[in-house]
């Protein structure tokens, strides 16, 4: 009782000063080394004989940083709204005047993209009125960032072809070789030729960092992440999940 007696005294004593002179440093300025010493001596202790303060204030600091990066991806959502869902670089799918539009960053080569694969084509084929706006956003090494600057150079050939070519990488298991992207364009219809061309343009190089631009002011840092209505959904996710953030954002 004593102990705390004299933490209370203390407290007290430096809410009273801060109050009297807020612009004082009571460590520098009111307390001596004594005192400061023998204040440093009683927290050392007090946390000794509750360390599980320690883990609160850890968690409560944690809590507040979760909110506070919540607060700023909410904000950056709304600051990138026209680049997400309106970029004429990015490919869509599903319906182009559906009234939700979901946005995924993928990965060719990302294992659990390819996990969430079918749930997105089961939504895609189900309900007619999703838009889909897919962003080629290659992060495991060269053999994605040539994926995706072939998949874009499909697309910018021929848009019609970029939903099976992206259906066939996405199905497809192995390493993902240059040879292996053109023969895949060339099965859905497409020029290899034309698209080992295309896929040296200037503009592709700078489609893909566009979106990692993008990616970064939404603090997405992996694959597959989810824009849908107004959240952002890191990881990958199931139908039935997929399909509760499309009623959501509908207003459903």
């Amino acid at each position: 009782m004593q102990f705390m007696n004299k933490i209370l005294g203390i407290s007290l004593l430096v809410l009273s000063l801060n109050v009297a002179f807020p612009a004082m440093s009571i460590a520098a300025d009111v307390l001596s080394d004594k005192q400061r010493q023998e204040i440093e001596n009683i927290i050392h202790q007090y946390i000794m004989d509750n360390p599980k303060v320690i883990l609160d204030a850890v968690e409560q600091m944690q809590v507040r940083a979760e909110a506070a990066k919540q607060e700023h991806v909410k904000k950056q959502l709304v600051r990138a709204r026209d680049l997400l869902i309106n970029d004429p670089d990015s490919p869509i799918g599903g319906n182009p005047n559906g009234d939700v539009t979901v946005v995924e960053f993928f990965d060719y080569r990302c294992g659990y993209c390819k996990q969430v694969y079918p749930s997105v084509m089961k939504s895609i084929n189900a309900d007619k009125n999703v838009r889909y706006v897919f962003k080629e956003f290659p992060i495991l090494g060269p053999e994605s960032v040539t994926a995706s600057k072939v998949a874009l150079a499909v697309s910018r050939i021929d848009a019609t072809k970029y939903k099976p070519f992206h259906n066939a990488l996405m199905s497809a298991r192995g390493s993902l070789t240059k040879s292996m992207l053109l023969k895949t364009a060339k099965d859905v219809g497409v020029d290899p030729d034309a698209v080992e061309k295309e896929m040296a343009s200037p503009e592709i190089e700078k489609i893909i960092r566009k979106n990692y631009d993008l990616a970064q002011s939404l603090n997405i840092s992996g694959t597959p992440a989810f824009v849908i209505g107004e959240q952002l959904v890191p990881g990958a996710i199931d139908y039935a999940t997929l399909e509760k953030l499309i009623a959501e954002a509908r207003g459903g």
